[in-house]
């Protein structure tokens, strides 16, 4: 019996060595004197309304209920055009006789956000605009049942009123509604809401280069109108601009960035733009993901540091949220099994990203999204959508957030052989005390070497092992850890 698990014991080593195990730890070296900056980013994660997040959702408690568990600050909250009855309070303009005011479905998850959310500040973006504000060459329909999908509601380039002021109106009368109980309309007819909602933070549009294919001109205009009729109902409330969907163009930064570009009065506060790493070609597999991913990661990061020195150039008062963080397979119309592994993946995407916008000072480093599912960006989801059961991204996220954050001190870290091919790590000394960051960004099994005293300190992980189930704690028996693939894991140094 002895020979037998002896043999097994050589075969598993023999497999670990094909596998790609590291025979030899490199040694990390962490001086802890020696700190090269504070952090200033808040990990935290975005919500796009759509059916599963409903009431009537067989996952809507344990959805709110993850959230609220999270704790976390600048939460996104977005109402998307796929289902314009969610998103949109006045899908009919107003005629001779009545307004079409109609907020029967976006009360309820906004309530439902915002009871989640409480004692935290929130990021509030009704992205999608009527469409009969555009010019279209016939009314935009969309569908009777609020569930239906309607990928080709945001129709037209050109406003209806040129001014913008339409528009602004509108989102005046939206802001009214859940800050100060209730507007007057078109008509004169006053509508009651009884919300009297603080929101600290609202953003203007969702990704204008992709809907509407908005210029960095037309945007700054309809922002600043926006924004003058919104800061009359709510002063304290700041306002993020661009949300942009890529950063393909620098003329949206230089144009809205520069204040001479603005109304007399209004002053950029707060700019987004989002991230999504995708796989190379449709069928790579796992294995080209490990590297497609972070090196499109890194490919942002340069973009990322780009906008950075215009940023600082021009508008070095305004902050940045990086406020859709997250990786997509292929086509939300295109239902194709997802392997188990890229969940992990994805959340190690998040956390080597999470750690790269920190070393760049970025305000806030939002993951996208709470829910997806199949026909609606399920590779973006952070909830099982089938148990209800918070996935390995959420988990990723809320040990980040549980651990890390504004206001740590990042320690100098680096290894001593250079041989960490695919470990990302940083050290960190918090208010709850030291931290080790260790992402796997490869498709193996990897060996790392921590400094001494990190024997019998604790070490929390989310992996393959951990599933859809919160981190699990080990005690270091040794300072060297065995890291799965796109193992997450943040060691605490008591």
């Amino acid at each position: 019996m002895y020979r037998i698990f002896s043999c097994i014991a050589c075969i598993s080593l023999s497999l670990a060595a094909i596998n790609g195990i590291a025979q030899e730890a490199d040694t990390l070296e962490v001086d802890w004197n020696q700190s090269f900056m504070t952090s200033k980013t808040t990990p935290t994660l975005q919500v796009v309304e759509n059916p599963m997040v409903r009431p009537g959702s067989p996952i809507h408690q344990q959805t709110f209920k993850a959230l609220k568990d999270l704790g976390a600050d600048y939460v996104r909250y977005v109402p998307w055009f796929p289902y314009p009855k969610m998103a949109v309070a006045a899908l009919k303009p107003p005629d001779s006789q009545r307004t079409y005011w109609d907020f029967t479905y976006l009360d309820s998850t906004m309530k439902a956000i915002m009871e989640a959310t409480d004692g935290h500040s929130v990021v509030i973006n009704f992205s999608t605009t009527p469409a009969w504000m555009w010019k279209t060459p016939q009314p935009v329909v969309y569908p009777e049942d609020p569930y239906s999908v309607s990928w080709d509601y945001n129709q037209g380039r050109e406003l209806r009123d040129s001014t913008g002021q339409e528009l602004a109106g509108y989102y005046a009368r939206l802001l009214s509604w859940y800050t100060k109980g209730g507007f007057t309309d078109e008509r004169g007819t006053f509508h009651k809401s009884g919300h009297f909602y603080k929101i600290p933070y609202w953003e203007v549009l969702n990704e204008p280069d992709l809907e509407h294919a908005i210029s960095p001109e037309l945007y700054t205009k309809i922002y600043d109108r926006i924004v003058v009729e919104l800061k009359k109902i709510s002063p304290h409330t700041k306002f993020i601009g661009l949300s942009l969907a890529h950063v393909t163009n620098p003329a949206y930064f230089e144009y809205f960035l520069n204040r001479d570009n603005h109304r007399f009065g209004i002053v950029p506060e707060g700019i987004s733009y989002h991230h999504y790493s995708t796989p190379s070609f449709p069928d790579q597999d796992l294995d080209g993901y490990q590297y497609a991913f972070f090196e499109k990661a890194d490919a942002f990061m340069d973009k990322v540091r780009y906008i950075e020195n215009i940023r600082k150039r021009l508008a070095p008062q305004v902050f940045t949220t990086i406020n859709e963080i997250g990786s997509i397979l292929r086509s939300p119309q295109v239902i194709k099994p997802i392997p188990a592994a890229y969940w992990n993946l994805s959340g190690a995407v998040y956390a080597y990203l999470f750690l790269q916008l920190t070393k760049t000072g970025i305000d806030v480093a939002g993951e996208s999204q709470l829910v997806g599912y199949p026909t609606q960006f399920p590779d973006v989801s952070m909830m099982n959508w089938e148990t209800g059961n918070p996935n390995a991204r959420y988990w990723v996220l809320k040990m980040i957030h549980d651990h890390l954050g504004s206001g740590d001190q990042l320690m100098t870290t680096g290894f001593k052989n250079n041989r960490s091919d695919g470990i990302a790590a940083q050290a960190y000394q918090t208010a709850k005390g030291r931290r080790i960051l260790l992402i796997n960004t490869r498709n193996t099994t990897t060996m790392v070497r921590l400094p001494d005293v990190a024997k019998n300190q604790t070490c929390n992980t989310v992996d393959g092992r951990s599933a859809d189930q919160p981190p699990f704690q080990t005690k270091l028996n040794s300072p060297v850890i065995t890291m799965a693939p796109f193992a997450v894991c943040i060691v605490q140094l008591e």
